[in-house]
């Protein structure tokens, strides 16, 4: 009997076979490999950034941060939003240390002030959230100025979110009052 495969179905072996090379080359593990030499500069800013973060001190991350930076996070969930400046980014990624979040890395492009980074990022304490995450990075003077968070399963992420980072009652819920 001969299988039939749809375009949709073709599509999805081309992605996941493209995608299983370029996280082959960026990870070393096989695939077409691209001399260090050839990397683009911010390719490699943003692999020196995921080492850091990987180092579990929050602190580590700031010197990756232009002062101005913007980072956004999808959903409906206590920790979304746009986070302006060093110590907010600073105090989201201390709230993400606190749920043992982790990240590994798949495939990262750049194209000019642009990096995309396809990752998985997943919780340990408590475990519950295992997605993989887009990120698009803008980068101006070897820092990041813009980060703009994609969740492959946005419903998941809100649920885990909600369930992890509760809010307070009121009156003690809301900032400044």
């Amino acid at each position: 009997m001969t299988e039939h495969l749809s375009r949709a179905d073709v599509l999805r072996g081309l992605g996941a076979t493209a995608v299983g090379v370029a996280a082959g080359s960026l990870l070393g593990t096989g695939g077409a490999t691209a001399s260090a030499a050839a990397e683009h500069p911010n390719v490699r800013l943003i692999k020196d950034y995921y080492a850091a973060y990987g180092s579990g001190d929050v602190n580590a991350l700031r010197r990756f941060f232009a002062d101005d930076i913007r980072w956004t996070i999808p959903g409906h969930h206590p920790l979304s939003g746009t986070k302006v400046g060093v110590e907010e980014v600073l105090a989201f990624f201390a709230e993400l240390a606190e749920a043992g979040f982790r990240a590994e890395p798949i495939f990262l492009a750049a194209d000019r002030d642009w990096v995309v980074d396809l990752h998985r990022g997943w919780s340990t304490t408590p475990e519950g959230l295992d997605i993989t995450w887009a990120l698009a990075f803008r980068i101006r003077g070897r820092k990041i100025v813009e980060a703009v968070n994609f969740a492959a399963d946005q419903h998941a992420a809100d649920r885990f979110f909600w369930q992890t980072y509760p809010l307070a009652p009121i009156p003690n819920r809301l900032a400044g009052r």
